[in-house]
């Protein structure tokens, strides 16, 4: 089904197949994975017989399956592509989400649409034309605040779904704008092969050459965290909540979903106007805590402004973690530490020295008592004390890896149950006392019965009798159901052998999953509008990414008339921007002239000069559009890369050019 307006879903996503079925247990109303090609994760690729395992699982809780093919396209791409789109439909998959505008000129079944971030949707204009152009779900981009997303909502029609990324890493670029890691290497971001140029160093200087920032990670942005933030994007109209990490481990999806779930369902304790998008209710065997996966630190980023909060993380893109205490005492072979939580055997620990983290593992902890600030342990490393620089008595220790934490993960940490109301009756029309009737309802109103002829006498003990059936009908504990409530409702009190009654119960819970996955309708695909709509602008440079002919024939059919070839086409060999982004280095170092302004003295005397940034041998230069709040990383291809054919995973035989005509 479609997400309903009233509806909240949670989108979680998976790596594989099993990490998908994990984030069902611990409440996503639905998750997102990559088929085998084509998806923006090179390295998380998942056969469609795979993903036909986990929609059927999924679809028993209601929750829907979404494929991830958000990639441009090569034209030779373009029908392998197509074929894969009908394989992902055959499997039962509920929705593909694309980036590639060719693919709406395919010739594909009627599967829902759901415009990729990578699509670059940040104004009411762009998201309106997509979602009259078939798309029924819409991911808005990362940097939208809260104004700017209910002006989007406003924009365009109900039945479309707003989806904004409320957790994960975060991209310094607006996603789908940034070439730099093409440019430099000639792997495309475009086209799932990100290197993340973003989280190396740079030296940052101004256009007299002053530095300003030396050997900085200046473009890697803290973690994405909307956890305080949900009931404010549900009133400016988000209603799919979007976990980023489809490279990300069990443990992560295990605990990130947990702790929306938990949220989200105390939201709408609070908002009964609103509702669950999926079905069942989940059960959590451990506290969750975003602190305990990896992180870069939190930011909201830009959800209530650029004044609120950092969001860069310049001085490391590792993750440090949860601070414990600090050394108190050095030996031979063990440091010993005032901790404010428990160790454990295999922790990773690690502490900063001259702007880096140093990483070791605790092989063997041991309590010691009380400390000065906290419980003292002994902790034996990994490697020689000698061999630890920069550690002494009073450095703070951090620890990045919870044995005993994430061990409970590896094990079931969560169980989901849909609700079900069972009815046990003599059946109609029956020879009385020889048949009886089953009738299994669950939360969403599906109902069967399951009857069968049984040797009944009348209960001798007819209290022990009737608790021996409650008791036989609420074993439910290897099924997807819970027992809200169990009727007696025959015309007596009958013996029923326990080996009988069972046996009832399991043919009518196998009925009843039978038909709620017949009863599963597949949200269909939104039609276009007719005529087609007119594309906001009438001319699209590089940065539209338009890589193959369909894409060309799509924008022409919507009015485009001047296209320019995507930036993996190779067509742009001087220098352009390789990277437009939200994030202001200016505006970090307190040098942007919005900043000065009403300051006595200052008001004036900054100016938006471009500056310079480098890393190893690459040089860009910064330039700041001060109107939008954006900066633009400016750069050139690579010879070699421009020079080479452009990419695609489908091999493209090169032409060959004869003087005359060759023999046949």
């Amino acid at each position: 089904m479609s997400l309903l307006p009233h509806q909240l879903e949670l989108l979680s996503p998976a790596k594989t197949v099993e990490i998908g079925r994990e984030a069902i247990l611990h409440g996503a109303d639905a998750v997102y994975i990559g088929g085998p090609s084509f998806g923006a994760r090179h390295n998380a690729c998942n056969e469609v017989s795979e993903i036909a395992e986990l929609v059927t699982f999924s679809h028993r809780f209601g929750a829907r399956i979404f494929v991830t093919l958000n990639t441009i396209l090569h034209d030779a791409e373009l029908e392998p592509a197509r074929q894969l789109i009908h394989q992902l439909y055959d499997a039962g998959v509920d929705a593909m989400i694309v980036q590639d505008m060719g693919i709406l000129e395919l010739d594909i079944p009627p599967i829902q649409l759901h415009a990729s971030t990578q699509c670059d949707i940040r104004t009411p204009d762009k998201a309106r034309f997509l979602a009259e152009s078939g798309f029924s779900q819409i991911v808005l981009a990362r940097e939208l605040t809260l104004e700017k997303i209910r002006a989007v909502r406003a924009a365009v029609p109900l039945d479309t779904t707003l989806e904004f990324f409320i957790h994960g890493a975060l991209c310094v670029a607006y996603s789908g704008q940034c070439y730099i890691s093409h440019a430099d290497n000639g792997r495309s971001a475009n086209r799932g092969d990100c290197s993340q140029a973003c989280r190396l160093p740079y030296t940052l200087t101004d256009a007299s050459g002053g530095v300003v920032a030396y050997d900085k990670h200046l473009l890697s942005m803290k973690d994405n965290d909307q956890s305080a933030n949900l009931a404010a994007l549900v009133d400016a109209g988000v209603r799919s909540f979007k976990i980023e990490g489809r490279y990300k481990d069990m443990g992560y999806v295990k605990n990130i979903t947990a702790h929306y779930r938990l949220l989200l369902d105390a939201l709408l304790e609070q908002r009964p106007e609103l509702a669950r998008a999926s079905s069942g209710r989940t059960e959590v065997f451990f506290t969750p805590n975003v602190d305990k996966n990896f992180h870069r630190g939190h930011t909201d980023y830009f959800v209530n402004g650029r004044e609120h909060g950092d969001i860069g993380a310049f001085d490391s893109p590792k993750y440090v973690g949860i601070r414990l205490g600090s050394i108190s005492r050095i030996g031979p072979d063990w440091f010993e530490l005032d901790a404010n939580e428990p160790l454990a055997n295999g922790d990773g620990l690690n502490y900063m020295h001259k702007r880096e983290v140093v990483g070791l593992q605790a092989n063997r902890v041991e309590k010691l008592g009380k400390g000065e600030s906290g419980e003292r342990w002994r902790v034996w490393p990994n490697e020689r004390i000698n061999d630890l620089p920069g550690l002494k008595v009073g450095c703070d220790i951090s620890r990045n890896r919870d044995h005993a934490w994430e061990l409970a993960l590896t094990k079931q940490s969560a169980e989901r149950r849909v609700s079900v109301w069972l009815k046990l009756e003599d059946a109609p029309s029956s020879v009385k006392g020889e048949r009886l009737m089953l009738t299994l309802t669950d939360e969403d109103g599906i109902s069967v019965s399951e009857s069968a002829m049984l040797p009944l006498e009348p209960a001798q003990q007819p209290e022990k009798a009737q608790a021996s059936l409650r008791d036989s009908l609420g074993k439910l504990g290897n099924t997807i159901f819970h027992a809200e409530d169990i009727t007696l409702a025959t015309s007596q009190a009958w013996f029923v052998p326990a080996a009988s009654i069972n046996a009832l119960r399991r043919a009518a819970i196998a009925r009843l999953e039978n038909a709620r996955l017949a009863a599963w309708q597949r949200p269909p695909r939104k039609p276009e509008a007719q005529p087609p709509v007119a594309y906001p602008d009438t001319s699209l440079s590089y940065l539209a990414n338009v890589y193959n002919a369909a894409a060309r024939q799509f924008y022409t059919r919507h009015g485009v008339q001047l296209i320019a070839s995507a930036y993996e086409a190779h067509e742009e060999a001087g220098e352009v921007s390789l990277m437009i982004t939200k994030h202001c280095l200016r505006f970090s170092y307190n040098l942007c002239p919005k900043q000065a302004k009403g300051i006595k003295g200052v008001q004036g005397q900054v100016k938006a000069e471009p500056m310079t940034l480098k890393t190893g041998d690459e040089t860009y230069t910064l330039r700041f559009d001060c109107k939008p709040c954006e900066m633009h990383v400016v750069g050139a291809m690579k010879k070699h890369i421009f020079n080479a054919p452009p990419p695609s995973s489908v091999p493209v035989s090169p032409i060959t050019f004869f003087k005359q005509r060759p023999a046949s």
